[in-house]
């Protein structure tokens, strides 16, 4: 945005504070140097302008403390989407055994509702973050994460799932996330693609070794053990975490309360928060179903488990690598290949037959779609100030998780009905291309030409 010209003063030196009123747009309000706060905020937009000791150049960027913020945000990551990704695993084993007279539809809305309650207390914790509360959130959600695993061990019928696994954990897992979101934010601002790439690496290791080892463990030692063996697991990351993270910039009541509605008005936040509500309509679909389709194949149970790990660990390069070209080129700028390359993957996953291209399509999908998950908030973050970080990305949040939440039930219906995963695969690939069209639009919206950084 630009800069507000103003034209009249009114000094106080006993309160120390400035109104300074612009003729056109904004209002800056400098406080006293006790609050050291400074925001400037644009009536037509809603979005805020940056305070000077907000500036890139305050941000570390680096060091050991910021690097250490960065291996508990992993740490948080592996606890939260790590487990969450894990859960075609679980759909192909609750089909096939405990739940295995429920349609697949409603066993899907179990891990829906996980995905999309990571999300939708965004709006709530990330004003909460911007207040200050931070400590508070991340260890209570922690222990309601690990209490709610332990669990999930003890349940057997459907709607013990649904509450445990379901809203449980989505609710606890949802506020551990998104204020580890919005730490990043806090620590670093020119390397903030490779920091996130970094942390998304933790989501991705979670998904690689979450499935693996449950499906080993279930084998080994049944069903209930290889939960609470999970919830071990999540007692040493979520551990390391809560010792680890630390917000760095002094909290910020910015005008507004919970929701900023003024910030729709400006069309890329917008556009953006629609591409991803789409996105997300389809862009779980594979992961969700694609166990359950090489076992329809016939393909060996042990390595249909073995598709979703794949998909996970071909993420991690996803990740980093949109991570690193991020900073260089901006993360709008990779975020829409990579998502495109999703989507593509989408419409062909119905179509691949065999063993061989079922593992094909799972790699390439893994490394594209993580590279839209790792850096999907980095263009919000850039649509607004550090102040208001954390009600942005949590209005962001909120949103996508509606179409987290519809997206994988919708493909378990279409598959009902239809008979097989080919129409599946034509509305969960066109819902990400949609996304993908929405986030040209952001660009267009930002930009105003062909070439530039996003």
């Amino acid at each position: 945005m630009p800069a507000h010209n103003s034209k009249t003063e009114h000094g106080c030196q006993d309160d120390k504070i400035i109104d300074i009123q612009s003729e056109e747009k904004g209002i800056i309000d400098i406080q006293s140097e006790e609050k050291g706060i400074i925001d400037i905020q644009s009536e037509d937009t809603g979005i805020t302008e940056t305070s000077e000791s907000h500036q890139s150049s305050s941000f570390p960027d680096g060091g050991w403390r910021a690097w250490l913020v960065v291996v508990g945000a992993m740490c948080n990551v592996f606890s939260t989407f790590g487990f969450v990704n894990s859960w075609g695993t679980f759909q192909a084993y609750y089909q096939q055994g405990i739940l295995k007279d429920t349609s697949p539809s409603n066993i899907a809305w179990i891990g829906s509702i996980q995905y999309s309650l990571v999300f939708l207390p965004g709006i709530f914790v990330g004003r909460l973050f911007d207040l200050g509360y931070f400590r508070s959130i991340l260890s209570t959600s922690s222990v309601l994460l690990i209490a709610a695993t332990f669990l999930v061990a003890q349940c057997t019928r459907y709607w013990h799932f649904v509450l445990c696994q379901g809203i449980v954990i989505g609710i606890a897992a949802g506020g551990i996330f998104g204020p580890t979101i919005a730490i990043i934010g806090h620590w670093f601002h020119r390397r903030r693609g490779l920091a996130m790439g970094w942390v998304s690496v933790g989501s991705s290791l979670g998904g690689t070794l979450l499935p693996i080892a449950a499906n080993k463990l279930i084998a080994a030692v049944g069903f209930p053990w290889t939960m609470r063996i999970i919830g071990f697991i999540l007692i040493i990351t979520l551990g390391v975490a809560n010792l680890t993270l630390k917000r760095r910039l002094p909290p910020v009541n910015v005008a507004g309360g919970l929701l900023n509605l003024q910030a729709f008005k400006y069309a890329p936040f917008t556009a953006y928060c629609s591409s991803a509500f789409f996105s997300f309509l389809g862009i779980y679909t594979v992961l969700t179903y694609v166990s359950v389709s090489a076992l329809e194949l016939g393909i060996s149970e042990s390595l249909s488990f073995y598709l979703l790990s794949m998909a996970n660990a071909s993420s991690i390069f996803g990740r980093l690598l949109s991570g690193l070209l991020s900073d260089r080129c901006g993360p709008g700028n990779i975020v829409i290949p990579f998502t495109a390359v999703a989507g593509i993957l989408t419409y062909a996953w119905p179509f691949a037959r065999t063993q061989r291209e079922l593992m094909a399509v799972a790699i390439i999908y893994g490394f594209s779609s993580g590279g839209y998950i790792s850096l999907m908030t980095n263009p919000i973050m850039s649509l607004g100030v550090t102040d208001d970080i954390g009600r942005r990305i949590g209005m962001f949040m909120s949103i996508l998780s509606l179409g987290a939440l519809a997206g994988p039930p919708i493909s378990g219906a279409i598959n009902t009905a239809s008979g097989g995963f080919e129409v599946v695969g034509y509305y969960a690939g066109s819902m990400v291309m949609i996304g993908v069209a929405l986030m040209l639009l952001t660009r267009h919206c930002v930009l105003g030409r062909v070439l530039g950084k996003f």
